[in-house]
């Protein structure tokens, strides 16, 4: 009888858990695991950190690669730098001049005087290592690591009037070319006339190229020579010679 009774109360307060449950709206089944969600970012965060070593040792393969080559190598610039090389340096250079940069048009008008006033500023400025008819085939650029580029060839020529301006104005790091730019307006004329004369380059004239020799930057020195050889060829030896100022085309189209 105590047996009966006692299943008989266990089933009751059995009878009511299953009716409170029913009225919270527990339904009996076993608290839902947020493990996936777990496993899912833990999966994630692995995939970053990997990504970010494989980037560092991309990073440190490629260091270690430049700095066996120029443990080879050496630093001397006599050897002139491979295709390879030289193609990498202009895919680094173009990615590195801005789309607005490169895009910029030239603000000074394409005229006989434009090209003139370029060609003087380059005779005095460029030449020493560009040459005046834009070769590279001087001292100077010679010896430069990488060489003066002929600006008359497809190189320099497919580039934008923007880009020429941007390497004008602001150099190449790592390379001869200094930047010209000191952000005055006159300076910036400068260079966009330098632009127009770059383009005439390939057309250059033979009268042009002995007009840019007596603009060409000359020591006292040279300039004693000369004067000695007019003199001499005009019958004026027995005067004195005098070694007259150096002419230079500077910046802001002011003449000295």
């Amino acid at each position: 009888m105590g047996t009966r009774v006692g299943k008989g109360a266990s089933n009751e307060r059995l009878h009511r858990l299953r009716q409170g449950a029913a009225g919270s709206g527990y339904d009996g089944a076993a608290p839902r695991c947020r493990c996936r969600d777990d496993v899912r970012a833990n999966v994630m965060m692995g995939r970053a950190v990997r990504l970010v070593i494989g980037i560092l040792a991309l990073v440190g393969a490629g260091t270690l690669v430049v700095a066996a080559w120029l443990m080879s190598q050496g630093i001397s610039a006599r050897t002139e730098p491979g295709p390879r090389e030289t193609a990498v340096a202009r895919r680094l250079r173009a990615m590195a001049i801005p789309a607005s940069a490169r895009n910029e048009r030239n603000p000074i008008s394409s005229s006989a005087e434009a090209i003139h006033q370029g060609m003087e500023h380059f005779a005095d400025h460029c030449a020493i290592c560009h040459a005046n008819d834009g070769s590279g085939d001087t001292e100077m650029g010679r010896g430069m690591y990488p060489r003066a580029p002929d600006m008359r060839q497809a190189a320099t020529q497919s580039l934008s009037d923007g880009e020429l301006y941007y390497i004008i104005q602001n150099g190449v790091r790592l390379t001869g070319m200094p930047a010209w730019g000191s952000g005055g307006e006159h300076d910036a004329e400068d260079n966009w006339r330098l632009v127009h004369f770059i383009r005439h380059l390939p057309k250059l004239t033979d009268q042009e190229r002995d007009a840019m020799k007596a603009l060409n930057p000359k020591s006292h020195e040279e300039f004693r020579q000369e004067e000695d050889e007019r003199r001499f060829l005009e019958g004026e030896a027995s005067k004195p010679n005098a070694a007259p100022a150096p002419h230079t085309h500077g910046h802001g189209g002011e003449t000295k």
